[in-house]
């Protein structure tokens, strides 16, 4: 299992993504436990526009979960690793959605 691409909006995805070396470009986390799986996660990313960054395990995947620094915030790679590096484990409503997401566990879009 490999998480990816969750703390980005996907108009940003669409859009926002530059060639690689470019200042300011945008990080996302890649968090999984198969080195080899995680490695493709990692390419697909940077040849989507964006670098990756290797959050550790999928146990460190709730770094970049709604409500932690990191969730939708567009970050290059240094703000990334210290957003994640903020984040807080403790649960929050905004764990669950952000005002954009297009539904809820209970009302799914």
């Amino acid at each position: 299992m490999i998480k990816a691409f969750n703390n980005i909006y996907a108009d940003h995805l669409r859009d926002l993504g530059k060639p690689e070396g470019t200042p300011g470009r945008i990080a996302l986390a890649v968090s999984g436990d198969n080195a080899d799986a995680k490695a493709v996660v990692m390419q697909l990313v940077n040849e989507t526009g964006f670098d990756a960054f290797d959050n550790g395990g999928i146990n460190n995947s709730w770094r970049q979960q709604p409500g932690t620094p990191v969730y939708t915030k567009d970050f290059d790679l240094e703000g990334l690793k210290a957003g994640l590096q903020k984040a807080e484990k403790t649960r929050t409503p905004q764990w669950t959605a952000t005002d954009k997401s297009a539904g809820s566990f209970d009302k799914p879009a």
